[in-house]
């Protein structure tokens, strides 16, 4: 069946903080122009926001920049940070940060506690206030490339394919989607941005791109205990001293608190569980203490891109771009990434827009990476080159390390520290490990998988082909559960891996009929997969559209 098709002069795939920026900013610089400028972004996730996940303490400096009156608009930032707080963390007790020893990047005074899911709806909504075609429950599949090897545009993905494969009743081909530039901005580990840096060998230049999987669940505690705008990180247990990992409780407004935990997907122990890490954390006292009594209202999960500067790939490539989180804008150091998203959409579509001004627009958008270079974000992002490497040798090395670069010489440093290899490649065989023993959930402050995935709303069109997909269907058992015990199962943060016997049992170890089931119903698209999977025979691709997670109001 032919494809129908669309053509736009600029197309964005992902509707999060980096391409609704880019799109409305191209739309406000035509309409200052007083030219016509057609953009279309296009959103896998049901609603607009409802693939959105971050903590999240938000800089609005790039907000500013994209809106000046954002306050006046309604913008959804209303509770500014009110109190830094940074622990460490043993077993039994908490150890405050004196505040002249806390590092200028653990330091939030004029930024505000946030949904960011609520952020980029309302960014949703000023798009289409602006004429930007905006199209959710679309998933871009496939990128479509001229007989130059020019990206000219995506492919939706077909809908109404069935299990095995073939085509029910409901079949409906997927749509080509042209435009002279094409800017993908999926997020962590995104789907087609994966393909792209491989297609153009985009990190030939770049250290091996760094990871860590977030953790998040939202609360509502007792008006007693509501401290809107008081902002928490922690680093030490329960994570080891050679396991990079902190936590982060942030209090909103309406008695609202967001509890989180991020591990570094750079983990040796193939035993360790970031979901069993993250719910032990929350028994600690001083965790506890701020959630006595309250009702957990979501949980989600979603990889990080936190390689910096040091891992950021070439961002441009023949016919588009890479933004935000899709090429790895974050600052780990800051526990921050949407300012840097908007910076980065605003900076693609400035360059788009000249670009386009021309006879001729050229083929690769060299202004962008250039402004990127000379802009506030390119010296935030250089303060911050070595956290990542740093944290890499452990709590205590590693806080040593930042705390020198980031306080003596406010990461100005006269050296700069890398990271070598893959998070992958970190991993090593089960029997070098100790397994871990965690604690059975409680059902009052940590709880199952599968409860948890409930709240996260996930749903998907259950006769389709799995999205979660083997290179090598004989990987798992042979390799994965013989020499690493199966960490599928545990570094899934929604269930969706087991293995199991013959008799349904499950297993760490070969046994007879030993199988791996993937239960990718679950699946809330962190992409932790995709990125941990020690032969990287898993591989993520996109289920039909509007499937996944909805984090509204997360």
């Amino acid at each position: 069946m032919e494809r129908e098709s669309m053509e736009f002069d600029v197309l964005v795939v992902g509707a999060g903080p980096a391409g609704l920026s880019a799109a409305i900013r191209l739309k406000q610089l035509a309409n200052q122009a007083g030219r016509e400028l057609s953009v279309c972004v296009l959103e896998k996730g049901a609603e607009v926001g409802g693939h959105i996940l971050s903590g999240a303490v938000m800089d609005p400096i790039a907000l500013s920049e994209l809106f000046p009156d954002w306050q006046a608009m309604g913008a959804p930032l209303h509770t500014p940070v009110t109190e830094d707080r940074f622990l460490f963390l043993t077993p039994n007790s908490a150890y405050k940060t004196p505040q002249f020893l806390l590092p200028r990047c653990f330091k939030n005074h004029g930024n505000y506690v946030v949904s960011l899911s609520d952020v980029v709806k309302w960014l949703g909504q000023q798009a289409e206030n602006l004429g930007i075609d905006v199209y959710p429950g679309f998933a871009a599949a496939e990128v479509l490339y001229n007989e130059d090897q020019q990206v000219i545009g995506v492919a939706t993905g077909d809908m109404g394919i069935g299990k095995d494969g073939q085509p029910t009743d409901q079949y409906t081909r997927g749509m080509a989607l042209y435009a002279k530039y094409t800017l993908f901005a999926e997020g962590s580990r995104g789907h087609l941005g994966k393909q792209l840096i491989h297609q153009f060998k985009l990190d030939a230049q770049s250290d091996p791109q760094s990871y860590g999987i977030g953790l998040k669940e939202l609360w509502e505690v007792p008006a007693a205990q509501s401290q809107p705008g008081l902002v928490i990180h922690t680093a030490g247990w329960p994570l080891d001293r050679n396991t990079y990992g902190g936590s982060f409780l942030y209090h909103l407004k309406d008695n609202k608190v967001a509890v989180g935990f991020v591990v570094g997907l750079n983990y040796k122990n193939p035993w360790l569980s970031p979901f069993e890490e993250f719910q032990r954390y929350k028994t600690h006292p001083a965790l506890a203490e701020q959630l006595s009594g309250g009702k957990r209202l979501g949980y989600g999960a979603r990889a990080i891109t936190a390689g910096g500067l040091n891992s950021l790939p070439k961002l441009v490539f023949p016919g588009g771009a890479l933004i935000g989180c899709d090429a790895g804008f974050l600052n780990a150091s800051r526990i921050k990434g949407s300012h840097a998203a908007i910076k980065t959409g605003l900076l693609a579509a400035e360059a788009c827009f000249e670009a386009l001004a021309q006879d001729k627009p050229p083929a690769l958008l060299d202004q962008y990476p250039k402004a990127f270079e000379s802009s506030w974000l390119h010296q935030e992002l250089y303060k911050a080159r070595n956290f990542k490497p740093a944290m890499g040798k452990g709590l205590f090395w590693g806080s040593l390390l930042v705390g020198i670069d980031q306080t003596l010489f406010g990461g100005k440093a006269p050296f700069t520290l890398r990271n070598t290899k893959p998070d992958h490649a970190y991993l090593e065989p089960a029997n070098q490990h100790q397994p871990i023993d965690y604690p059975k959930p409680d059902g009052v402050l940590s709880f199952d998988r599968l409860s948890s995935v409930f709240l996260s709303a996930t749903n998907h069109e259950e006769n389709q082909p799995a999205h979660l997909t083997l290179k090598d269907n004989t990987v798992p058992v042979s390799l994965n559960l013989a020499q690493y015990a199966g960490p599928e199962a545990r570094y899934c943060p929604a269930g969706v891996y087991e293995y199991l016997d013959a008799a349904g049992n499950a297993v760490t170890a070969p046994a007879e009929g030993a199988s791996l089931r993937i239960n990718a119903q679950n699946c809330v698209h962190c992409k932790t997969c995709d990125i941990k999977d020690p032969s990287q025979n898993i591989v993520w691709v996109t289920p039909e559209g509007s499937g996944g997670p909805n984090y509204a109001g997360m």
